[in-house]
């Protein structure tokens, strides 16, 4: 062994006792889930038939916050997880064993539900009541925020992902791979998740979207006054698209190019298309056309409120796409009313904010390490993570300087969840020594902002 390449310090062969903890920050975040509300709708909605001696529901829900949120993805990392012995001191229970926490999940496993039939071989189950209840966990948390940061407008993004598994329960989606196929409503100006629904890998994004989206605005506060829905091609449910126009609530979703659309669109004469951007090798352009579409509620002499905006990407000279052609045609349906081009764009941010939160939930917290062959312990560990999602945005949006905002949990961690810091008894006091005096200063603030008295909202 070359010495030299040898740092000069060796592991000492005993172990530290005292109570020092490398998650110092973590228990800021759960003291947020237990004043917004989530925990105690955790104790008063959720009842799994093994029902755990010794942690509740609600603290149980907290210890997969604590593991997920210090980085760990799988029930066997809570055995790291209880050797903190400072991290179980300072939130007020143990951690449970791996196997304590898969009995949990599994008590959300509730058999013979009726099932909502997506085709011929697929279905979504309905609800178990402990799923409900970890739903109304989120709405506190919702609530909560909207108590705090009052926002009059919900823009409602839809999108299923895809959650590879390797389970033998777990079944093929449509492009190959096994696993399974949430859908997500994000409430894009709060950036929390307000709508989920599990499903198997083989239920088609575009089904069932309507009873989703109701959902979604049913769980948006009261005082938000103006619903917008935006999603791509899954979402071009003729009755859903039905539904919105009679409730006057605006959306963009992209279209399905079918062979009438398609037509209309390229029949276009040259002179409709104008600029939209350019890029190295294309040019976007955008062309309003007239389409009405044959579901049989339209009648071609009624005047519509639909109206279809076209995109062309059209490669410049010298350049194809893969297949040998030098365009692309898409279309967006909307009943909005104003500039087509500004709808487009409105319409495209969606990729920023829906897209963002799968991103987090599968790489940054732990939705894809799905810990079951039972379809109810994957539903709850999924809306488990989407709590913790919601609980981190709007943690951030309160507690937090505004630096932080667009943060996302790996930075969090680094800066202020995972610290190392000791606990101290004084005085008939527990004290949090940290090592850190910015950090100090950080949680500081993130627990006077979260135990500010609520703003009065009579009047709003």
């Amino acid at each position: 062994m070359d010495k030299s390449k040898r740092m000069a310090f060796e592991i000492d062969e005993k172990v530290d006792d005292s109570l020092v903890t490398a998650h110092g920050g973590v228990p800021v975040l759960l003291e947020w889930y237990r004043v917004s509300g989530a925990h105690q709708a955790v104790g008063e909605g959720v009842r799994v038939k093994a029902r755990q001696r010794g942690l509740s529901e609600s603290e149980l829900v907290e210890s997969f916050l604590a593991l997920w949120l210090s980085g760990g993805e799988r029930c066997e990392d809570f055995t790291r997880l209880r050797e903190d012995a400072a991290l179980s001191e300072l939130v007020g229970h143990e951690f449970p064993a791996a196997q304590t926490a898969r009995d949990f999940l599994e008590g959300f496993q509730e058999e013979g539900l009726p099932l909502w039939q997506a085709g011929a071989k697929a279905s979504v189950p309905s609800e178990s009541a402990a799923l409900e209840g970890l739903k109304r966990a989120n709405g506190a948390v919702v609530s909560a925020l909207q108590e705090r940061v009052l926002e009059e407008t919900a823009t409602l993004d839809v999108d299923a992902t895809i959650l590879e598994s390797d389970k033998r329960a777990a079944k093929a989606t449509y492009d190959g791979r096994r696993g399974y196929q949430p859908v997500f409503v994000l409430w894009a100006e709060q950036d929390v998740i307000v709508a989920d629904e599990f499903r198997d890998g083989n239920v088609p994004a575009g089904s069932g979207n309507l009873r989703v989206v109701q959902r979604a605005i049913s769980a948006l506060p009261n005082r938000v006054k103006a619903i917008r829905v935006r999603g791509d091609s899954a979402l071009y449910e003729g009755d859903l698209l039905r539904w919105l126009e009679k409730e006057k609530h605006e959306y963009a979703i992209s279209a399905d190019m079918s062979r009438e659309l398609s037509a209309a669109v390229r029949g276009l004469p040259e002179e409709a298309w104008a600029l939209d951007g350019e890029e190295s090798d294309a040019l976007r352009q955008w062309a309003e056309v007239a389409f009405v579409p044959d579901d049989g509620e339209y009648r071609k002499d009624a005047p519509c409120v639909r109206r279809y905006l076209a995109i062309r990407i059209l490669k410049k000279q010298g350049s194809l796409f893969a297949d040998g052609t030098d365009r692309r045609h898409f279309c967006v349906a909307t009943n909005r009313d104003g500039d087509g081009l500004e709808i487009l764009r409105w319409h495209r941010q969606k990729a920023g904010t829906i897209e963002h939160a799968h991103d987090v939930l599968t790489n940054d917290l732990a939705a894809e390490a799905l810990p079951s062959q039972k379809f109810g312990a994957n539903a709850a560990w999924v809306r488990m993570n989407v709590l913790l999602y919601n609980l981190l945005s709007s943690f951030k949006r309160i507690a937090l300087p505004g630096e932080f905002l667009k943060a996302k949990p790996k930075r969090l961690r680094f800066l202020l969840f995972n610290v190392v810091a000791k606990v101290v008894r004084h005085a008939r006091e527990t004290l949090l020594r940290l090592t850190s005096e910015a950090v100090r200063r950080l949680m500081d603030r993130a627990r006077t902002q979260i135990h500010l008295p609520q703003p009065s909202l009579t009047g709003v």
